[in-house]
């Protein structure tokens, strides 16, 4: 019987294996903690995190609002170092709740994935 995380981990490296940020259209990668969230804009063939977000330092607020502003933030961040498309990396979680958030907020943003 396999647990949440090891589910999540196979699920991650399948999917790595078919994604893979160039720098065109890098890989926006999503990490999430019991409190915070992270999302990083990755360069894989040169090895380079070109954006970075996260909820670090931000007022208290639901998780979900939290979510959507690192979503906007790095969608920010991400047009000033020139990025318009991405490949969404959604590291293995399921696509709901706040990593759905995120890319909604990304989206709204003007990335494009």
């Amino acid at each position: 019987m396999t647990t949440k995380i090891e589910r999540r981990i196979k699920i991650k490296y399948r999917v790595r294996n078919k994604i893979s940020g160039t720098p065109e259209r890098p890989r926006m990668s999503v990490f999430r903690s019991n409190k915070q969230i992270y999302v990083q804009v990755i360069d894989d063939l040169n090895g380079k995190t070109l954006a970075a977000a996260s909820s670090l330092g931000m007022e208290v607020m639901p998780k979900k609002e939290q979510a959507a502003k690192v979503g906007e933030l790095i969608a920010k961040k991400a047009q000033e170092a020139g990025i318009t498309t991405v490949v969404f990396d959604r590291n293995g979680y399921l696509y709901h709740g706040r990593v759905k958030e995120v890319a909604d907020a990304a989206r709204n943003g003007g990335l494009k994935f």
